[in-house]
């Protein structure tokens, strides 16, 4: 992976980290952060041995939103410039929600604006208790759109009717509460407790956990649920057929662990 300005990408035991590299400012987003992002996670995409995909932020916040020269630089654009700005950011949110590993956010310190955007489009977000969350663009003038979509699959039109509309802050339990975050958690207990889940993640078939991720998407976005009879029996036999598929029900069978959970142990 090649380095970068903004970001930083860790591997390590099966886990990619990236990290958001811009304490000093919050790890605020700006132009060049927005596109790292998305060619760390497409590389990631292609990297056979990133089992799980995690988002962090160096220092005190996870990402405070829109960098503030960032800001100054868009509020000179035009309708056209301004598109183009979007539609990156756009596709940066859209990159996480179609990543091919399981995704998980670990949220400290302050989640504003577009940050949210980030996190919502993972699969698993946990924060700590006293994490600070706003959708603040309403603040501004503005709309969060281009995070609207994942916001409203993650939380509902009812919550984000109260939290979009008003701009309001709030923390990580009613974060927790609203299904913004899986889990919210003391500050102490938040890195044991994802360490948890990654275990846990570690005893699923990767290329299953894949297709998990591709199944829910394509029900949730591509299929009538007419449609969704044939294309989930095609997708069962063919699983059942790989590779994969084998090993996990030959180890059932013969009540051992699979080949990619003795590989975690070695």
């Amino acid at each position: 992976m090649n380095a970068f300005n903004n970001i930083e990408f860790e591997f390590a035991d099966h886990i990619g980290t990236i990290w958001f590299n811009r304490p000093e400012k919050h790890n605020a987003l700006n132009t060049e952060m927005i596109s790292e992002i998305i060619t760390c996670v497409e590389g990631v995409n292609l990297m056979q041995e990133v089992r799980v995909l995690l988002f962090k932020g160096r220092g005190k916040s996870f990402c405070a939103g829109a960098d503030l020269n960032y800001m100054k630089g868009i509020a000179d654009f035009g309708f056209q410039e301004n598109y183009e700005d979007s539609l990156k950011l756009a596709k940066c949110f859209n990159s996480i929600y179609t990543c091919k590993k399981p995704t998980m956010a670990v949220v400290k310190g302050a989640a504003i604006g577009g940050a949210n955007g980030l996190l919502a489009a993972c699969d698993y977000v946990y924060c700590t208790k006293d994490t600070k969350f706003a959708f603040s663009e309403v603040k501004l003038g503005i709309a969060p759109a281009t995070i609207s979509p994942y916001i409203i699959k993650r939380i509902g039109e009812f919550s984000a009717r109260d939290l979009m509309i008003s701009g309001r802050k709030f923390l990580g339990d009613e974060a927790e509460k609203v299904h913004l975050v899986n889990k919210s958690l003391p500050t102490n207990e938040l890195d044991n407790f994802v360490d948890g889940i990654i275990k846990t993640l570690m005893t699923s078939g990767p290329q299953a956990m894949m297709a998990c991720k591709e199944l829910i998407y394509t029900i949730s976005n591509n299929y009538t649920f007419e449609e969704s009879i044939d294309y989930t029996a095609k997708l069962i036999a063919k699983l059942r057929a790989s590779n994969e598929g084998q090993e996990g029900m030959a180890s059932f069978l013969e009540k051992r662990d699979p080949n990619w959970v003795k590989e975690k142990k070695n």
